[in-house]
């Protein structure tokens, strides 16, 4: 059955991104190798950034907006310097429009990449009319490269990737992370979250990688069978979104409800009713929507 075309131009634009996202792969390899240089904080000391994360987003957007100059986009760094945000009553909130956005994460897991932990990912997703429709989540550390496009499923290197089907949380490995935000709002619904599914269900393993991109394209590829998270923003899970749903999973809301990429946190399984049971035992946090 023919894929439903949100742009006629859908296949060209993720092409020409997946061409470029190769070309940032080689930027973070080799600043892999040197020696960490320039480490700055954002938010906190645990919201790092590096010269190398603000030369990789200049170089996609730069790439992307020369092709595409009606694009528009989301990025990690350009937000955190306060571009792309509009005031409204309550605050401010980053500008999401109809028009085909990137939402962009540089080296999604920068801690890793300052700690030299191989588990990082330059990560470029595309949103047409509000509506997820690709995704590109790239390691070139470990050279793994996954890609998704609405209607067309998941590949890892250019092979197919399916996720689980375990239905069990007592039978699952779990993802349960904390990221930047370490303010008691974030800590005690985890320690709580983590007792529930660990202590009290007995699940089989915990994990987590340090970057939410790898972890949700880890469930992707059934290496995992479920991942939840609080306190993410929209460059973190919207192209990972695209690829463990094109693997058959599920991504929602961590209380069962829909996905709001904006919403800032995720919960994504293998199967429904594995997210069904693990949305039930998690103690969740809410937060005012980023756009």
């Amino acid at each position: 059955m023919p894929v439903e075309l949100l742009h006629p131009d859908e296949d060209r634009f993720f092409n020409f991104a997946l061409e470029l996202v190769k070309k940032a792969g080689r930027l973070v390899r080799d600043a892999f190798d040197q020696p960490s240089s320039n480490v700055q904080t954002k938010a906190s000391n645990t919201d790092l950034v590096t010269e190398t994360d603000q030369a990789v987003e200049a170089m996609l957007i730069k790439g992307l907006s020369a092709e595409f100059p009606e694009h528009k986009f989301i990025g990690e760094e350009s937000v955190a310097g306060g571009q792309k945000i509009e005031s409204v009553a309550g605050g401010q909130k980053i500008v999401y429009s109809d028009a085909p956005t990137w939402i962009i994460d540089p080296i999604d897991g920068t801690t890793n990449f300052v700690h030299r932990i191989p588990m990082v990912a330059i990560c470029v997703g595309l949103a047409i009319k509000k509506e997820l429709r690709a995704g590109i989540v790239y390691n070139p550390i470990t050279n793994e490269l996954f890609s998704a496009q609405v209607g067309r499923g998941a590949f890892r290197n250019g092979f197919p990737i399916k996720v689980s089907q375990t239905e069990a949380v007592c039978k699952s490995v779990l993802l349960l992370q904390i990221g930047a935000d370490r303010s008691d709002k974030i800590v005690n619904p985890f320690i709580e979250s983590f007792k529930a599914t660990m202590v009290n269900n007995d699940a089989r393993g915990h994990r987590s990688f340090g970057s939410a991109a790898i972890n949700m394209v880890y469930v992707a590829q059934g290496s995992v069978d479920a991942y939840a998270e609080y306190g993410i923003h929209a460059w973190d899970i919207a192209a990972a979104t695209v690829i463990v749903r094109e693997a058959g999973g599920i991504v929602i809301d961590p209380t069962g409800a829909e996905l709001n990429v904006m919403g800032r946190k995720v919960l994504c399984a293998g199967t429904k009713k594995l997210a069904e049971e693990l949305s039930g035992m998690l103690t969740h946090v809410e937060f005012v929507p980023e756009g």
